[in-house]
C-alpha cells in the first residue's frame, strides 16, 4: 500500500556540477526536493520505488545499485541508486533517474530498499494507473519517488517556445500534485501534455494508480518555471 509519495522536477541543472553557474538558479527547488525526501524517510517504507521518464533503452526495470552518469552532461559525476547489492547487469539509469539517484545521495538515504522504473513517456494513462496499482501492491508500506517536469512551453526562449495553454496546464498540475487529487490526475490529457512537452505526466499519472484508496493529503512545496519549464515539488503523505 503506498504510505507516502514525493514529487520531484528532473532536469540535470538540478546537479550543481552541471548547473555550473547557473547552479543558484534552482536552490530553492534542491532545498524543497530535500524536505520531500525527508517526508519519505518519515514514512518508514518496506520499499521506496524511483519512478521517471525514460527512453525505451532506459526503462528498466533497475535494482538497487543501478549506476547513472551526466559525463554526457560534460561533468565527471557518476551516481548509483542506493548502496550497491552484488551484479547490477542493467544498463545505466535514465537522465531522470540519475537524477533521483543524486538527490537520494545527497539526503543520505539509506531507510528502505529502492527500485527504479522508468515510464516512457506516451504511455496510455489506463496502463501508467495499473502499473501504479502493481506498484502499490508490492509491499506493506511503499513510498514513491516521483521525478518529472510539466510544460516546457513557458516562455519565448523555453525549450518548447511559448504556448499559451501551458501556464493554465501547469497550474491545474500544481493544484493536483498539492492537492493529491487523484482523480484530477487521472484526468490529465495525455495529448495536451505531450504537445506541451510535459515529461511528468505518465509519472503523474502512475502516481495516480499508486494511490487509488490511500486516503492520503498533499502539500506544494516548489512550483516556478525559471527555464521556461514548470518544476514542481509536493509531497503526499
Amino acid at each position: 500500500m503506498l504510505v507516502a509519495a514525493a514529487v520531484c522536477p528532473c532536469p540535470p541543472l538540478l546537479v550543481p556540477p552541471v548547473a555550473a553557474g547557473a547552479a543558484p538558479e534552482l536552490d530553492g527547488a534542491r532545498a524543497a526536493c530535500t524536505d520531500a525526501l525527508g517526508v519519505l524517510a518519515a514514512a518508514r517504507p518496506d520499499l521506496l520505488v524511483v519512478v521517471g521518464p525514460a527512453e525505451r533503452s532506459g526503462r528498466g526495470p533497475h535494482s538497487q545499485g543501478a549506476r547513472g552518469s551526466f559525463r554526457g552532461f560534460g561533468v565527471e559525476v557518476d551516481v548509483r541508486l542506493g548502496t550497491e547489492r552484488g551484479p547490477v547487469p542493467q544498463g545505466p539509469l535514465p537522465t531522470s533517474l540519475a537524477v533521483a539517484a543524486w538527490l537520494l545521495e545527497r539526503t543520505g538515504w539509506s531507510d528502505a530498499p529502492i527500485e527504479g522504473l522508468g515510464v516512457g513517456e506516451p504511455l496510455e494513462p489506463e496502463r501508467c494507473i495499473q502499473s501504479g496499482m502493481d506498484i502499490a501492491a508490492r509491499a506493506e508500506r511503499v513510498a514513491l519517488l516521483v521525478m518529472g517536469d510539466a510544460s516546457a512551453c513557458r516562455t519565448l526562449k523555453a525549450p518548447g517556445y511559448l504556448d499559451e495553454r501551458a501556464a493554465p496546464f501547469d497550474a491545474e498540475v500544481a493544484r493536483a500534485l498539492g492537492a493529491a487529487d487523484v482523480a484530477a490526475l487521472r484526468a490529465l490529457d495525455a495529448e495536451l501534455a505531450y504537445e506541451l512537452k510535459a515529461s511528468g505526466r505518465a509519472c503523474w499519472q502512475v502516481l495516480a494508480g499508486a494511490a487509488e484508496g490511500a486516503d492520503l493529503g498533499g502539500s506544494l512545496l516548489y512550483e516556478d518555471a525559471p527555464y521556461g519549464v514548470g518544476y514542481v515539488v509536493a509531497t503526499w503523505s
